[in-house]
């Protein structure tokens, strides 16, 4: 067992602050376990909601962003990292929380326990401003997603597609 704390929203503000990360914590007076509940709650499209995946290749822990309802494609994280696609697994609950501090539903893109390899979803960059975990889930963060690239380093990539085979072998 781990003797690390669950974090809360107040540490992901410090993080911010210690970090010069511009963006805004919103309290907000429901919980928003869903996609579509968070949207609703700050008044935007689910595209414009970014979630924060946690996922499992071997020992190691990947974190992956990606916009609103979309499901993430383990075939295009195991094609990056030159794995099989059964090697890369959703970490469970309990998993996200010791290696994060943060629930599921409620994680940031940043400011966990210790800095996550990232993949975000090229899609999310297209945007100007996003809401992602605030760390509860009655928080969530404004942020434009310039600014969660530069403070997670993460590597851009298609999350949304299979990666297309290699040219060796022509149709036809």
């Amino acid at each position: 067992m781990s003797d690390k704390q669950a974090l809360q929203p107040a540490d992901l503000a410090n993080f911010m602050r210690e970090n010069n990360i511009p963006g805004e914590i919103l309290s907000l007076e429901m919980p928003t376990p869903t996609v579509e509940d968070a949207a609703q709650a700050v008044g935007t499209s689910p595209e414009n909601i970014v979630k924060s995946i946690l996922f499992r290749i071997n020992d190691e822990f990947i974190l992956a962003i990606t916009c609103g309802p979309a499901h993430i494609e383990r075939r295009a994280i195991a094609a990056h990292f030159n794995v099989g696609r059964k090697k890369v697994k959703l970490a469970d609950p309990g998993k996200v929380l010791q290696e994060t501090g943060y629930q599921v539903g409620a994680m940031p893109p940043f400011g966990h326990h210790a800095h996550l390899p990232t993949l975000i979803d090229k899609r999310v960059l297209e945007k100007d401003q996003v809401y992602a975990g605030g760390g509860s889930d009655q928080t969530l963060m404004r942020i434009k997603p310039e600014v969660i690239l530069a403070a997670t380093g993460a590597y851009i990539l298609d999350l949304l597609q299979p990666p297309k085979p290699p040219n060796d072998k022509q149709a036809g």
